[in-house]
Formats: structure tokens, C-alpha cells, sequence
């Protein structure tokens, strides 16, 4: 098992969650972007820096992630296809992107897209607070134990 993140606008306090996870868990973290991020290391956690065009670091996070692995991502695109592979995603906010849900999800993306692009709508900046830290970090803990199952036995 491998925790893939998207790592391009990840929150600090989610790379420190996954960070200390990967750590205590002994699970393997790749942090995947076109930049260097700031990350405290550790034996787990390493960072994959791809290529500046625009979706290297989805492509890479494709072409790597397989069945068993946890991918972070608040790409609702990637998330769909990784989902349609299979894999076990979530987003910075600690929801879960399933067969159900992602293809809602998608049709909600593209329709607020469409309506930025025609400046009817602005999109809020959200803020990153105890409060998603904490959804996220109980998201994160039990899709980690759910797919860390079957290891156990």
C-alpha cells in the first residue's frame, strides 16, 4: 500500500497529517507536484517532482496508484478516473470519492466552471482551519485502516 498526494495545492496541515501517518503506520507517502513542497521526511515519505506541464502531476499519480493504495486529491477529474480504476480516494477535506458520488461531483465541478467562466459566479476562498483538519484527518484515518485491513489478518 502507497499514500499518493496530490501535493500542488495541498494544505500544510494535511502534508503533516499524512506525514506522521506514514511514519507511525510504516505505510509509504509520495507527495506528487510539478514544484519542490516544503515536507518533513521522514523514512516514509518521499517527494516526486514532475514535469511543469499542465497535469503532470495527475499523469505521474495514473500511472503509478494501483488497487490497495489512498490517493489525496482535490482534482474532481483525476479523482474520477482513479476511482473508475478502482482506488480509494479522498480530498483535502476528508470526503470520500466513490463510484456513486464521483460522477455527481464531476457535473457540479464542470457547471460551476461554466458559470466562473461567464463571471456569474466567484468562487470563495474557503479557509483551511481546525475544523477540515480534523474531518480530514478522521477521513484519512479510516480509509488507511479499512484498506490496511486485510493486512492485519
Amino acid at each position: 500500500m502507497t499514500i499518493w498526494v496530490d501535493a500542488d495545492s495541498c494544505p500544510v496541515r494535511v502534508r503533516e497529517i499524512v506525514a506522521k501517518a506514514a511514519l507511525a503506520r510504516k505505510i509509504p507517502a509520495v507527495f506528487t507536484a510539478n514544484r519542490r513542497i516544503p515536507l518533513k521526511k521522514n523514512a516514509y515519505v518521499s517527494a516526486l517532482v514532475v514535469g511543469k506541464t499542465e497535469g503532470s502531476a495527475d499523469a505521474s499519480i495514473l500511472r503509478c496508484a494501483k488497487a490497495g493504495d489512498l490517493v489525496i486529491t482535490r482534482d474532481i477529474p483525476l479523482a474520477a478516473e482513479l476511482v473508475r480504476q478502482g482506488l480509494c480516494v479522498i480530498n483535502d477535506r476528508g470526503n470520500a470519492f466513490s463510484a456513486d458520488t464521483v460522477a455527481e461531483r464531476l457535473s457540479l465541478r464542470d457547471f460551476m466552471k461554466d458559470l466562473r467562466d461567464q463571471g456569474l459566479y466567484e468562487n470563495p476562498e474557503g479557509g483551511f482551519g481546525p475544523r477540515e483538519a480534523k474531518l480530514f484527518a478522521d477521513a484519512f484515518d479510516r480509509e488507511l485502516t479499512r484498506l490496511a485491513a486485510p493486512f492485519l489478518k
